[in-house]
């Protein structure tokens, strides 16, 4: 019955009613193999072993730049802190933009688990991370409508299954 908005990923068990894990990167990788036996598209694999050293180095980055960079903003005491901390979030959205501007996805023209852990912040980066700083990363970065991560964003909204699943207001 909760009616606010949600921020955190959590794989909930309705029956046992009780979280099975919230951990975002091991929701992923559940999602990419346990259900496939329910799956519509079992055969769709965000995690492919021909691209799993790349994924491993891009999530590495976007990990430590961009999903854990957003929340060392917001937990930052210390303008120091916070300075650094918005530097390597930048640096990081940066190379997505110098990358996305030469492929379609983070780690090729596969959409893969790299491209879900930037989005799931992208999404929610303006909404709950940013929505004060008066710099929105998803239209405006770096200089217009139709910047790289916003064009991203929507590359992964158009991914069949995915959009009816977002909901933004």
């Amino acid at each position: 019955n909760y009616t606010d908005k949600y921020t955190v990923p959590v794989l909930w068990d309705k029956k046992l009613k009780t979280i099975v894990n919230n951990e975002s990167s091991e929701i992923l990788r559940m999602f990419n193999t346990e259900f496939n036996h329910v799956a519509e598209n079992p055969s769709f694999d965000l995690y492919p072993l021909n691209l799993r050293t790349i994924i491993d180095e891009t999530n590495e980055w976007i990990h430590d730049g961009i999903n854990n960079g957003v929340y060392e903003c917001g937990v930052a005491t210390k303008q120091a802190a916070y300075d650094v901390a918005v530097k390597q979030l930048f640096d990081a959205l940066d190379k997505c933009e110098e990358i996305l501007g030469r492929q379609r996805f983070l780690c090729g023209n596969t959409l893969t688990e790299s491209d879900i852990r930037l989005f799931v912040t992208l999404i929610r980066f303006d909404e709950v991370y940013f929505s004060s700083n008066n710099r929105y990363v998803l239209v405006y970065y770096p200089t217009g409508l139709f910047s790289l991560p916003y064009c991203f964003f929507w590359r992964i909204c158009c991914v069949a299954g995915l959009r009816g699943d977002i909901q933004m207001r």
